[in-house]
């Protein structure tokens, strides 16, 4: 058994040129929407607070008769995160096309 093996390494940090720099930076993109999104809203809510409890604007709106607050923690979130999911399998679809070395070219 002479097999050779060859080392496949995997840096983030600094990826190969082609499909893994490609993955990289749509991992590093859907991580920076999600982040934002999340913590941006929870930036919004303290800055926008009234008083000590945290009572504020998005307290007295209402949408579905909840607080807006409730709702976006609540539905958007959770909702956002599947948008999210389908955002990322839809491009990295997409970007396995482009570099698939075994295409199929029945269709050109």
């Amino acid at each position: 058994m002479d097999k050779r093996q060859e080392s496949y390494e995997v840096n983030l940090f600094n990826p190969k040129q082609g499909y893994m720099r490609g993955e990289v930076v749509l991992i590093l993109a859907i991580l920076v929407g999600w982040g934002v999104v999340n913590f941006g809203f929870q930036a919004v809510l303290w800055l926008l607070a009234e008083n000590p409890v945290g009572e504020g604007i998005f307290t007295r709106l209402t949408f579905f008769n909840l607080p807006y607050h409730f709702w976006f923690t609540a539905q958007f979130l959770p909702l956002w995160f599947i948008i999210l999911c389908v955002i990322f399998n839809i491009y990295l679809d997409r970007l396995t096309e482009r570099h698939s070395r075994r295409r199929d070219r029945t269709y050109e």
